[in-house]
């Protein structure tokens, strides 16, 4: 079953995040914890873990883009 990865909210007042570098491609297999991607927001740039486990599907945001919290970005299966 296909799972989207969300961007996260991590403070309080975060409302976007862009997405640095991606550390992962089509096909990879992810396990929850892995680094899957560099996440800048206002203040600092963040690991981004995997909360799910799978194979990626679909990367659905390209680096540099910037999108609001709870947008999905990756789809594992």
């Amino acid at each position: 079953m296909a799972k989207n990865i969300l961007m996260p909210k991590w403070g309080l007042t975060m409302e976007e995040g862009t997405v640095v570098v991606w550390e992962i491609e089509v096909g990879d297999e992810v396990e929850v914890g892995d680094v899957i991607a560099v996440v800048e927001t206002e203040k600092v740039e963040v690991d981004l873990e995997s909360p799910e486990a799978g194979t990626v599907v679909q990367i659905l945001v390209p680096e540099g883009e910037t999108v609001e919290v709870g947008a999905a970005l990756v789809i594992v299966e």
